[in-house]
């Protein structure tokens, strides 16, 4: 269960972390454009939010940090989704990665205290590879004496620039039990870690999604987290579903909240044209399918436990967004008309921003495919 702050902080009585989103996102819209404009990393807007407590907001209190709910920290990407797209997605990531190890702190007693604490008191920004990893993860580890030699190049890695942690993973190939997925942090000061600026794309283009690349890097034995068999689902990826799918997925929405209001916007003139009146409507229904299937999402999150069955739910919910939102963003472009392919009137960044929303896993044919061994009764543990 992911409900799981208590104590109140002094910062969440006086402003509340809803109050704090909806301030930053109006100061972060400027750089989010300049960013776009110009495929740079929203450095800043990254820089203001370890200054306003929000990079520690999930850790709990107990371990000095902001004591922020799993729904407060949904609600917050999804505000500044509607003011800044590439600083949301990006922050997403590294929230993700806090909340995964204060879930197992809470729920499992594990120890993972130590780096919870470090994220509240050094202001650590965490980075994810799981997405372009997921189950076959990629690059090689190689044993040698007191640990491994890792070679690796770990794509779509949001926020890279800003990071300080890589949460990671590469393939051992045990002589016992054969192909060996192996999960690490790395410092991204490490000897042999290095960002290959690569992030020029359609939308989105201020997260820094660069390529980070590892060349004979030496992770200790001490250093490895978790092992697993290659290509099969395990507990921490029904962890990671749970937790992570419903915050990136708040980003989008929040962006097609914003898309529909420019678009209302841009025709308000001609709001008596009783066309349009249908076309504003089918709209605002595929929204609201969209705030539907995420409530669903986040609701599901905080009551079930990992597994398959909360896997289904959350990833079925995730590809009920991802249309929807789509939807959004093709009927947006569809009421402004014309007008809307002006890059100077903003619509056209909010459509490519909301593509994005495409390719994060379970894709929607791995995800009705999951649904259907699921409705068969599939035997899952072979799986």
């Amino acid at each position: 269960m992911l409900e799981l702050q208590t104590t109140p902080t002094a910062q969440q009585e006086g402003i509340g972390w809803l109050s704090l989103a909806e301030s930053l996102g109006k100061q972060f819209a400027a750089r989010e454009i300049e960013a776009d404009e110009s495929d740079l990393f929203v450095a800043d807007n990254i820089a203001r939010l370890k200054a306003s407590g929000l990079v520690a907001a999930g850790v709990p209190v107990e371990l000095g940090g902001g004591g922020a709910s799993y729904t407060d920290l949904c609600a917050v990407l999804r505000i500044l989704g509607r003011y800044s797209s590439s600083t949301a997605l990006a922050f997403s990531m590294h929230t993700h990665q806090v909340m995964v190890p204060t879930w197992r702190w809470c729920n499992q007693n594990a120890p993972v205290d130590g780096l919870l604490k470090r994220v509240a008191t050094e202001q650590l920004v965490l980075l994810s590879s799981g997405g372009s990893d997921w189950l076959q993860s990629a690059g090689t580890a190689v044993k040698v004496e007191g640990g491994f030699l890792v070679t690796a190049r770990k794509v779509f890695a949001s926020g890279a620039p800003a990071a300080d942690l890589l949460m990671t993973s590469a393939i051992y190939e045990d002589p016992e039990t054969g192909p060996t997925v192996l999960h690490f942090a790395v410092p991204m000061k490490t000897q042999g870690v290095s960002i290959e600026p690569t992030w020029q794309a359609m939308g989105m283009r201020g997260t820094g999604s660069h390529d980070v690349v590892l060349s004979d890097v030496f992770v200790p034995d001490a250093a490895i987290a978790l092992r697993r068999e290659q290509g099969k689902w395990h507990f921490i990826f029904h962890l990671i579903s749970i937790v992570a799918i419903p915050l990136i997925y708040s980003v989008y929405v929040g962006v097609a909240e914003a898309t529909r209001d420019r678009a209302v916007q841009l025709v308000m003139k001609r709001r008596t044209d009783e066309h349009l009146c249908y076309m504003v409507g089918g709209l605002d229904n595929e929204l609201t399918v969209a705030k539907l299937a995420l409530e669903h999402m986040i609701s599901t999150a905080i009551t079930s436990q990992p597994g398959f069955e909360t896997t289904n739910q959350i990833m079925t919910g995730r590809t009920l967004v991802a249309k929807a939102v789509l939807n959004v963003a093709d009927l947006a472009m569809e009421i402004a008309g014309g007008s809307a392919f002006y890059r100077k009137l903003g619509l056209e960044k909010l459509f490519r921003d909301v593509q994005g929303v495409r390719y994060h896993p379970l894709r929607e044919e791995a995800q009705r495919k999951l649904s259907g061994q699921l409705a068969f009764r599939w035997d899952m543990s072979s799986l």
